[in-house]
């Protein structure tokens, strides 16, 4: 039995579908202040580890407003591509656009996960992309709607996964000086718990010293 490998930086592209506020108002399947926090863990996970990132919305003008701002925040330089279809694969310009990272690997995040991730996910799956679905940084209408809809798509070969797994899979090591400071940020500030602890035991080691 093969195993799947673990993440590389060389491997992913990233490929983030319809984080608009005008869909993000339709989630009930998470607390929408935390499905942000996740999107934008993500998107600052892709800079720290510079992967290749594609950013499609749909219905900009009419419905749906643009990439939400608090995540192009942390996207510089990286230009929403427009569609109408909701499946962002039938897109000419964003099947493109991945095509040319020359990668064969996909993190998708998105909205509406019974929908536009789930369309998505399936056609870059029958056409041989290996997809892994950030589950947490995606949302659906309802709970059974989001949960169905990740059964479907790894029925069908896609795996799950979250910001968090996807952050430390690819730094792995904590001794992996380029991408450290950046890693370790992002836990502090978005991971919870594992965050606090890990503050927590820098200043342990390194002590503030007090000024009074």
């Amino acid at each position: 039995m093969t195993m799947p490998s673990l993440l590389t930086p060389t491997q992913p592209t990233v490929l983030m579908v319809d984080q608009q506020a005008g869909l993000a108002f339709e989630v009930g399947s998470i607390d929408r202040q935390a499905l942000l926090g996740n999107v934008i863990a993500l998107a600052k996970t892709t800079r720290a580890v510079n992967l290749p990132i594609v950013v499609s919305t749909s219905a900009s003008a009419v419905y749906s407003g643009p990439l939400m701002p608090a995540v192009q925040e942390f996207l510089p330089g990286v230009a929403s591509l427009e569609r109408h279809s909701m499946n962002a694969w039938e897109d000419a310009a964003v099947r493109a656009a991945v095509e040319n990272t020359g990668r064969k690997k996909l993190l998708v995040s998105g909205l509406l996960t019974e929908a536009c991730v789930s369309f998505t996910v399936l056609s870059a799956l029958a056409d041989g992309y290996d997809v892994s679905v950030v589950a947490d940084a995606c949302g659906g209408v309802t709970n059974d709607g989001h949960s169905l809809a990740l059964r479907r798509m790894e029925a069908a070969g896609a795996t799950m996964t979250s910001w968090l797994q996807v952050l430390l899979e690819l730094q792995r090591d904590w001794t992996r000086k380029e991408t450290y400071a950046d890693a370790r940020a992002i836990v502090e500030a978005r991971a919870g718990g594992y965050g606090i602890g890990l503050a927590y035991a820098r200043d342990m080691i390194h002590p503030v010293k007090s000024t009074g």
